[in-house]
C-alpha cells in the first residue's frame, strides 16, 4: 500500500511538473514583450506545482526587482533556487509553504520539488536570454525606423537645398550672360576697329569664349577627357576657335614643334589618331554635342 501511494505521489508530482513547464511556456509567449509581466505572472502560476499548493507562495528576485504571489508571507518552510542568466546570478526563486507541513525529503518539500525548482530557474534563465534579446531587438527596429525617417526627412530637406543651389546657379549664369550680352560685348565690338586685322582671331576667340561662359568648352572638356593636361586643354580651346599650329606657338610663346607634339598628344588621348577625323571639326562637335 505504502509503494502504491508512493507511486501515486510521484505520478503526481510528475503531472504538476509537466503542467508547471507547460504553463512557465504559454506565460513566456503571452508576455513575450515584457520580462516583468512575465514574472509577475509565474510568481502566482508556480505554487500550483507544488505539493501542498493551497497554502503555498512564491517570491522571485530579478535585476533588483522583485514578484510576489497574491498570497505571498515570508515563512521558514521554504526552499531556494538562484537564477543564472549566461553564468551570471541574477536573482533567485523561492517556494514557500504559509503553514507547517509533515517533514518529507527538504523539510515539508519532496526532492522531486527541489529538482523541479531547480530546472524551473533554469528556465527563467533562458527566457530571460530570449526575452532581452527580443526586447533589444525590438528597440533596435524602433531605433532603425526613427533613423530611417530621420534620413528621409534629411533626403528631403537636401533635395530642396540642392533645388535652390541649382535655382541660384542658373540665375547666377542668366546674369553673367546678361552682363556679357550687355556690358562687355558692347566693348569688345568698341575695341573692333582698333585692333589690328592679325588680332582680329583673338578677339573673336575671346567673343566665342564669353559667350559659352554658361556652357564653357573647358569644364567639357576636363568632365569628358580629364586625362588631358591644362596645357593641352587650354590648345584645345584655341583649336576649336580656328586658331593654326604657328598662331597657337606665337600666343603661347613657344615652337610650332611643341604646339604640333601636343596636337599628337591630344589626338592619342582622344583615340582617334588613326582616324580621319579633323581635329577642329572633332572640338566643336563636342560643345555642340
Amino acid at each position: 500500500m505504502k509503494q502504491k501511494n508512493n507511486l501515486e505521489i510521484a505520478l503526481q508530482e510528475r503531472i504538476k511538473e509537466l503542467n508547471c513547464f507547460y504553463g512557465m511556456a504559454r506565460l513566456a509567449e503571452q508576455n513575450h514583450n515584457s520580462m516583468d509581466d512575465f514574472l509577475r505572472n509565474l510568481a502566482d502560476f508556480l505554487p500550483l506545482s507544488w505539493r501542498y499548493s493551497e497554502i503555498a507562495c512564491a517570491l522571485i528576485n530579478f535585476e533588483g526587482k522583485t514578484f510576489e504571489s497574491k498570497n505571498y508571507r515570508w515563512t521558514q518552510w521554504r526552499q531556494s533556487a538562484e537564477i543564472l542568466v549566461n553564468g551570471r546570478p541574477l536573482g533567485d526563486l523561492s517556494i514557500i509553504y504559509l503553514e507547517e507541513r509533515p517533514l518529507a525529503d527538504e523539510g515539508p518539500f519532496l526532492k522531486e520539488e527541489r529538482t523541479l525548482l531547480n530546472t524551473v530557474a533554469e528556465h527563467i534563465g533562458e527566457i530571460a536570454v530570449r526575452l532581452i534579446a527580443e526586447q533589444a531587438l525590438q528597440e533596435n527596429n524602433k531605433q532603425l525606423l526613427i533613423e530611417r525617417k530621420a534620413l528621409q526627412e534629411a533626403n528631403a530637406a537636401l533635395r530642396v537645398v540642392l533645388a535652390n543651389i541649382e535655382d541660384e546657379k542658373k540665375q547666377i549664369c542668366k546674369n553673367i550672360r546678361v552682363n556679357i550680352d550687355k556690358v562687355i560685348m558692347p566693348i569688345l565690338h568698341a575695341m573692333a576697329p582698333a585692333v589690328s586685322e592679325s588680332k582680329h582671331k583673338y578677339l573673336d576667340m575671346l567673343k566665342t569664349n564669353l559667350e559659352e561662359i554658361t556652357s564653357p568648352f573647358t569644364s567639357q572638356i576636363i568632365n569628358n577627357f580629364q586625362f588631358l593636361t591644362p596645357a593641352e586643354i587650354n590648345i584645345c580651346n584655341m583649336i576649336r576657335n580656328g586658331l593654326r599650329t604657328k598662331e597657337i606657338a606665337h600666343l603661347r610663346g613657344v615652337s610650332v614643334t611643341t604646339v604640333s607634339r601636343h596636337r599628337e598628344h591630344i589626338r592619342k588621348k582622344l583615340k582617334i589618331t588613326n582616324e580621319q577625323i579633323n581635329l577642329t571639326t572633332y572640338l566643336q562637335s563636342i560643345v555642340s554635342g
